[in-house]
């Protein structure tokens, strides 16, 4: 076993926590596996994911992209001391998908101090095909607060 890119030890069961009322957990998203340099995750190719032609939706595929890269993003920094947020994501859609599911293993090309890269390759889960390559850039920004249109929340 290699050395971790981790922050800290992080199990399966933690990760699980963030699959509260979010886009993940509504279409079906589950951590699967953390490895030294990667993070692996599913997701079910069902009514919830699909397009209206019954494919694999290209936005399914990026939710799935985006979670993944922001949580092993999240999970190399001091979360006590600064915020992961997405700043541009692309996706290649290499092949169609109709059921079953998709298997994402997101690893880095970059983990700096203020930018990270993330790329996450898709694959039928049955037949391990490659579905989709998709990279998404993350900012580590400082902790502070957030402003929204309605208010302003202390992180």
């Amino acid at each position: 076993m290699g050395k971790s890119i981790w922050f800290k030890d992080y199990e399966l069961e933690h990760l699980q926590t963030f699959r509260g009322a979010n886009m993940g957990a509504h279409i079906g998203f589950e951590f699967t596996e953390i490895g030294d340099d990667y993070l692996k995750g599913t997701l079910p190719v069902d009514a919830r994911t699909t397009q209206p032609f019954g494919i694999l939706h290209g936005g399914a595929s990026c939710v799935l992209s985006e979670t993944l890269g922001s949580v092993a993003s999240w999970m190399t920094i001091d979360p006590d001391k600064y915020r992961a947020v997405g700043l541009d994501i692309n996706a290649n859609h290499i092949r169609a998908v109709t059921k079953g599911t998709v298997t994402g293993i997101c690893k880095p090309f970059h983990v700096g101090r203020r930018t990270q890269v993330w790329q996450t390759e898709i694959f039928e889960t049955e037949t391990d095909k490659l579905v989709c390559v998709s990279r998404l850039t993350v900012a580590i920004i400082d902790h502070g607060t957030l402003s929204t249109q309605k208010e302003t929340v202390k992180l």
